[in-house]
C-alpha cells in the first residue's frame, strides 16, 4: 500500500538557467535523507535539474553528467552527499537491489536522486519524493511537480 503524499508544488521555469535555478529550490524542499524519483522523458532537463542541486549544496556542479551508462554517479556537498542513479537499463527487481540503492537510501547525508525508479515498485514503496519534469506550452518551458512526505 502506497502511503500518500502530503505536500505538493508546482514550478515552472523557461530556460536551463531557470532550471539549474530551480535545483537550490528543490534541496530547500527535499532536505537529505531523502530517496527521490526524478520522472521527465529525454530531454526535459532531469540532469540539468541535478546539476543546479549540486550546486546549491556546494558539490562541482560542472562533474555532474547523465549516469545512464554508469548507474551511479555520487557529488559530495558540504553537508549532503547528492547520489543521482538511473534505473533505465535494469529489468527487475534483483537488478535493483545489487545497486545499493537501500544503504544510499538509508545513509542519513544523502539525497538520492532516482531517474526512472517508477518502473520498480520497490523504489516507489521506499521513495520520499517525486520530482516529475515536463514539456510546458512554450518550447523551452518546463513544468514540475514535486511531491513529498
Amino acid at each position: 500500500m502506497m502511503r500518500e503524499w502530503t505536500r505538493e508544488k508546482r514550478l515552472r521555469t523557461r530556460s536551463e538557467n531557470g532550471t539549474l535555478g530551480l535545483g537550490e529550490i528543490m534541496t530547500e524542499l527535499l532536505v537529505a535523507p531523502k530517496l527521490v524519483v526524478l520522472r521527465g522523458d529525454l530531454g526535459m532537463g532531469k540532469t540539468t535539474l541535478v546539476r543546479g542541486m549540486a550546486a546549491a549544496l556546494g558539490a562541482d556542479a560542472s562533474e555532474v553528467t547523465s549516469p545512464t551508462f554508469t548507474l551511479v554517479h555520487e557529488y559530495r556537498g558540504r553537508k549532503t552527499r547528492l547520489i543521482h542513479l538511473d534505473l533505465y537499463r535494469l529489468e527487475n527487481e534483483a537488478e535493483v537491489e545489487t545497486t545499493g540503492l537501500w544503504e544510499m537510501a538509508d545513509a542519513g547525508d544523502a539525497l538520492v536522486m532516482v531517474e526512472w525508479g517508477e518502473k520498480f515498485a520497490s523504489v516507489m514503496e521506499r521513495a520520499d519524493a517525486v520530482v516529475s519534469m515536463e514539456q510546458g506550452e512554450v518550447e523551452n518551458e518546463r513544468l514540475l511537480h514535486v511531491v513529498w512526505r
